[in-house]
């Protein structure tokens, strides 16, 4: 080849190369959101607890979230929320409904939000969470690598993470997913 085409068939080729990129690229689902923390543990985190909440099962016990309350022996949810947030309100009467009908243990990390409209949230909506942690400055949200919220990670009865969902649960993902994963790690 001369070095006279040399300008020519270089953006010819560059020009392909971003098109197999692409064509690649199409390939995958952009709603599949990989963590690095899969079958890890948890990271290390103690949060102060949301003060003053009412619970639907009467118990007023307000203890810290801590790593170490995620390692119980018993699979469960951690489920990162706000006031603030519309796709919140819409997934916690699934999250209540799990609680409930399905005994499954959750804890709520409430994300930046104000405790008095976090409070005010949880008694219009209900509140099944087993304890509530406030992460004021975002902080176990970054290091659990929310990439938004609601977000919800399965943890085993080891506080290791099993799964992760960004955004809100719908109640084909907490019965065809989240379920009958917490039945698995029983």
């Amino acid at each position: 080849m001369s070095l006279k085409r040399l300008p020519y068939i270089l953006p010819l080729l560059i020009f392909a190369g971003i098109g197999v990129y692409l064509w690649i690229g199409l390939g995958h689902d952009p709603r599949i959101l990989p963590s690095a923390l899969l079958n890890k543990p948890a990271p290390e985190f103690n949060l102060p607890p949301l003060q003053g909440r009412a619970r639907l099962d009467g118990k007023s016990e307000e203890l810290p979230l801590t790593t170490a309350s995620l390692a119980t022996g018993k699979p469960m949810l951690v489920n990162f929320f706000a006031s603030w947030c519309g796709p919140c309100q819409v997934e916690h009467p699934i999250l209540n409904d799990m609680a409930k009908a399905h005994d499954v243990i959750i804890q709520g990390v409430n994300y930046k939000d104000d405790p008095r409209r976090a409070l005010i949230f949880l008694g219009q909506l209900g509140d099944t969470y087993d304890r509530v942690g406030r992460d004021q400055d975002g902080r176990v949200a970054i290091d659990f690598g929310v990439y938004g919220i609601p977000e919800t990670f399965v943890v085993d009865g080891k506080g290791r993470i099993q799964y992760r969902h960004p955004g809100p649960l719908s109640p084909e993902i907490a019965q065809n997913t989240i379920l009958p994963l917490l039945e698995s790690l029983k």
